[in-house]
């Protein structure tokens, strides 16, 4: 059986090494010099391979493609994720969240050992899949050459990150065979404000939550974040920007004290006041937050930081109270497609077999991973799903 593989990366090693220990004769092409690139650059260069949790846990942090994906998480879940490269002789570590990094912190270790794994694999780099035809079987044409397969996969990622080579270029094989290609969005991508926050560039806030009103659909997240000069980045802010990025109207505010009730909160303000009347209001206020964020905030509450805090009316101390539970962000759109560690759409999953990922329009054409219309939350689940769809892939083909 020789089977021809389109792409290089997490799903495409991953299948040519399974293909190969099962006896087929396997080809991977991939338009980059070397495999893996954007492999390389995940979890800031460290590589988060999966999160450590159990098949339902995991599917709750799907965000399209749960009900799809069920087999193939299952069949190989997190666990076995795990065992799988430490079986290789990678060793791993599971840090906060469940996260599974390589032990050494370095992506390239990962990359390196599917490498290895994939030895007798023949790799064609620089070659660019131009175009695939069936006539009996599959003619893949590059610019170098033609060739011919009984099997092909469609491995090619998303369109995010396309200086790695990730450019949307397998959403027009798919088409060529007639696939249907859902709408791709921004997805693990910054979030874009009106409001002006040039001047927060870089500040980072621990322990708040996010809180979005999506098309009247409630969302929350609780962790870390932190200002860009045109919006807010961070991982909560990533996993929001996942579940709003087809809503038509979103709304977003910060809960700086999600600890604290707001009646906690007054209690606390009242103390500060009581010992702190003669101060200004920037000086309780440089008690709640970093000091970047203090100017902006008062501008929220209406009151100027340079107000005598015996000064400050009860109304006011009030409206302080609920800014802190509630600063609203005026949302202003996603970062573009380019800059999402995922994307979110992709070839229509109704068209393809969750159990083999074989196409139903075509025999003899798959498809895994980031290609497909799959998307999940930050934290491992991403890889998890190129992972787990070649393995069903290998194991079934």
């Amino acid at each position: 059986m020789k089977v021809g593989i389109v792409g290089a990366g997490a799903s495409g090693l991953m299948l040519a090494g399974l293909l190969k220990k099962k006896g087929f004769d396997v080809y991977v092409f991939d338009k980059n010099e070397k495999c893996g690139k954007k492999l390389y650059i995940t979890g800031k260069g460290r590589c988060n391979l999966t999160n450590y949790c159990s098949p339902d846990e995991f599917l709750k942090n799907v965000v399209r493609g749960e009900k799809f994906l069920r087999s193939a998480i299952y069949n190989f879940p997190p666990s076995e994720c795990v065992k799988f490269f430490n079986d290789l002789g990678l060793e791993t570590k599971v840090e906060r969240g469940n996260r599974v990094f390589p032990k050494s912190d370095k992506s390239s270790d990962v990359i390196k050992t599917l490498f290895k794994f994939c030895e007798g694999v023949k790799f064609k780099f620089c070659e660019d899949v131009k175009s695939i035809t069936f006539n009996g079987d599959f003619c893949l044409r590059t610019k170098v050459k033609e060739y011919h397969f009984d099997k092909v996969v469609i491995a090619t990622g998303g369109a995010s990150y396309s200086s790695t080579g990730s450019d949307g270029s397998g959403y027009k094989l798919a088409k060529s065979f007639g696939h249907s290609v859902e709408e791709i969005r921004s997805a693990l991508c910054p979030i874009k404000l009106k409001d002006d926050v040039s001047s927060l560039q870089g500040v980072s806030l621990k322990n708040v939550a996010i809180n979005a009103d999506a098309d009247k659909k409630k969302i929350h997240f609780f962790g870390e974040m932190m200002f860009t000069d045109i919006g807010i980045t961070g991982p909560i802010v990533l996993s929001l920007s996942s579940l709003i990025n087809r809503a038509l109207n979103v709304q977003i505010s910060l809960d700086l004290k999600p600890a604290l009730d707001e009646k906690t909160l007054d209690a606390r303000l009242l103390r500060d006041f009581d010992e702190n009347k003669n101060k200004n209001f920037l000086f309780i206020l440089k008690g709640l937050m970093p000091q970047a964020l203090c100017k902006f905030f008062a501008k929220k509450c209406e009151i100027f930081v340079d107000k005598k805090v015996h000064d400050i009316t009860k109304e006011e101390r009030l409206k302080v109270v609920k800014t802190l539970k509630n600063l609203p962000l005026s949302y202003n759109g996603l970062y573009p497609l380019e800059t999402g560690i995922v994307t979110s759409g992709g070839v229509k999953t109704a068209e393809i077999n969750p159990k083999t990922f074989e196409s139903k329009l075509q025999n003899g054409l798959y498809f895994v991973g980031e290609v497909l219309d799959l998307d999940a939350l930050t934290g491992g689940f991403n890889l998890q799903i190129a992972f787990a769809t070649s393995y069903m892939c290998a194991l079934n083909m």
